[in-house]
């Protein structure tokens, strides 16, 4: 549970497989801090789009992530903000156009030395619940607990279709399921950091569980550390 000190939650996990909305309410839940680290491999998606970098010169997406500046603040109701430079960028992080693009960055190794540092540096600071796909198997090793949250392809890609209903541009449900799989390949074979089950992790299923029904899940699980 102690990561330099600080205790920490872990949930790792692929796309859509609800490791945001459960990890906010469960942080809320039980007091902690909540970071969804995918949010800061985005930002550097964002910052690369911006700066007008070709997807196929890691150089160029390397130096577009190291330009910048990631923040992520708390917001009221406890979700976090993410601001690159003093801005805030999060309206933008769940677009199409971010998605396709972002396991592309995500894979680069020197892009995730310099995200991995930010973040244990954020965990430095007490309880937190950390999201991703590499926090219980690389970012916060001695975290406890480990969860890792999953769904069949079919599942997450419905969800992600809803979740982005009212966003202009939307692809029909085909596209989202097939960007989905080819992330999801890209983010289980790269070289740097795959996503995998901590060794130690629990592994939850979420096909047919509710949101709630998840929370109350992790909570049982997390019962022990925070008791």
């Amino acid at each position: 549970m102690h990561q330099n000190g600080a205790t920490a939650i872990a949930i790792d996990g692929p796309a859509a497989a609800g490791k945001t909305v459960v990890g906010t309410r469960l942080a809320k839940k039980i007091g902690y801090r909540f970071l969804d680290t995918g949010m800061m491999y985005r930002a550097a998606t964002v910052a690369a789009l911006d700066a007008g970098a070709d997807f196929e010169d890691l150089k160029q997406l390397t130096d577009a992530a190291q330009a910048i500046e990631i923040e992520a603040r708390a917001a009221g109701d406890g979700t976090t903000l993410i601001f690159i430079n003093g801005t805030d960028i999060t309206s933008r992080l769940r677009s199409h156009e971010v998605d396709s693009r972002v396991s592309i960055v995500s894979a680069i190794p020197r892009i995730r030395e310099i995200m991995v540092e930010a973040q244990r540096k954020l965990a430095e600071g007490g309880g937190i619940v950390m999201v991703g796909r590499d926090i219980g198997t690389v970012v916060l090793k001695n975290a406890d607990p480990k969860i890792y949250l999953t769904a069949t392809l079919e599942t997450r890609a419905e969800r992600r279709f809803v979740e982005m209903q009212d966003r202009p541009g939307q692809p029909p449900l085909e596209e989202v399921q097939e960007t989905m799989r080819k992330r999801d390949d890209i983010d289980s074979s790269r070289e740097a950091s795959p996503l995998r089950p901590a060794e130690d992790a629990v592994i939850v299923e979420t096909d047919d569980m509710t949101v709630d029904e998840v929370v109350c899940k992790l909570s049982d699980i997390a019962r022990r550390v925070v008791s």
